[in-house]
C-alpha cells in the first residue's frame, strides 16, 4: 500500500476570490465542490494524476499570523518570462514579500491573502513540471522528514542533504516536493498543508495504521464530522489522508 500527493489545501477568508487569483496565475480551471470550497486543477485534467498537484482553497475565519511552512514555487523558462510573470502576478493582486531571503535570483511574493510563494529564475530541472515547479515544506530536519514521506508515498526520492531533500512522483512528471531546513519553529496550525490519497481498493484504516507506524501522529482535533483523516507528520505538520480514489 502507498499514498500519493494529490493536492494542497489552502485556507482563505475568501476562497472564491483567492481561487480566482490562483486560477489566473496558473492558467487553471476553477470549480467548487461545496460552499466555502474552491477547487483548482489544469483544464482538461483527469483527477488524480501525477502530472499536477491540485489546489483546494477552503474558507476559514482565522487570520494568518506567521510565515507559511508550506508554499509554492512557480517555474519560469527564461529571465524575461520570470519578469513577465512577476509583473502579471502584481496586476492580479500579488505583492513582493520579504521573508529574509536577501539577494537571491528568485522573487518572493505573497498572494492577495498574504500566502508566500516564489517565482523562480529559470532552472532546467523544472522545465517540464508545469506552472508549479515545487511544493516546498519548511522543516528542521530535511533528512528525517524525507525519510517519512519516502515511506509514506510511492514518490521517488531524488536528493537528500542536511539542508534540503527533493522528491517527485514515481512517474517522473508534475511538480517536485521539497523539504528545506529553516530555523523557524512550528507553533500554529498550518494554513497550507498536503493532502495525500491511497489508490483505489486500498483500505483506509490500514493505510492510517501504516502511516502512524511510520511516525504520523494525531493532531488532537474532533474528526467525527469528516470522511477523511487528519494526521501530522513527525515535525507536526498537519496533512489529510483522503479516501482511496
Amino acid at each position: 500500500m502507498a499514498t500519493r500527493l494529490v493536492q494542497i489545501n489552502m485556507k482563505a477568508h475568501d476562497d472564491a476570490a483567492l481561487g480566482r487569483f490562483w486560477a489566473e496565475a496558473l492558467g487553471w480551471g476553477i470549480d467548487s465542490e461545496a460552499p466555502g470550497v474552491t477547487n483548482l486543477e489544469p483544464v482538461g485534467f483527469s483527477y488524480p494524476d501525477p502530472a499536477a498537484v491540485c489546489i483546494d482553497i477552503v474558507a476559514r475565519p482565522e487570520p494568518k499570523t506567521v510565515k507559511n511552512r508550506v508554499h509554492l514555487d512557480l517555474a519560469t523558462t527564461s529571465t524575461a518570462h520570470q519578469a513577465e510573470l512577476v509583473a502579471r502576478l502584481k496586476d492580479l493582486g500579488a505583492t513582493l514579500a520579504d521573508v529574509g531571503q536577501g539577494d537571491v535570483p528568485w522573487t518572493v511574493m505573497a498572494d492577495p491573502e498574504g500566502n508566500e510563494f516564489c517565482v523562480l529564475e529559470p532552472r532546467p530541472i523544472y522545465r517540464e513540471t508545469g506552472p508549479i515547479a515545487a511544493v516546498v515544506v519548511d522543516c528542521a530536519d530535511p533528512r528525517g522528514l524525507a525519510r517519512f514521506w519516502d515511506e509514506a508515498m510511492d514518490w521517488t526520492l531524488h536528493e537528500v542533504a542536511d539542508d534540503h531533500a527533493t522528491m517527485r512522483s514515481a512517474a517522473g512528471v508534475g511538480p517536485y516536493l521539497e523539504f528545506v531546513r529553516t530555523p523557524d519553529a512550528k507553533n500554529v496550525w498550518n494554513r497550507v498543508h498536503l493532502d495525500v490519497r491511497p489508490y483505489p481498493g486500498d483500505d483506509m484504516a490500514a493505510e492510517e495504521a501504516r502511516l502512524r507506524a511510520l511516525g504520523a501522529t494525531d493532531p488532537g482535533i474532533d474528526q467525527s464530522a469528516i470522511s477523511w483523516t487528519v494526521l501530522a507528520d513527525p515535525e507536526g505538520n498537519e496533512f489529510c489522508l483522503l479516501t482511496p480514489r
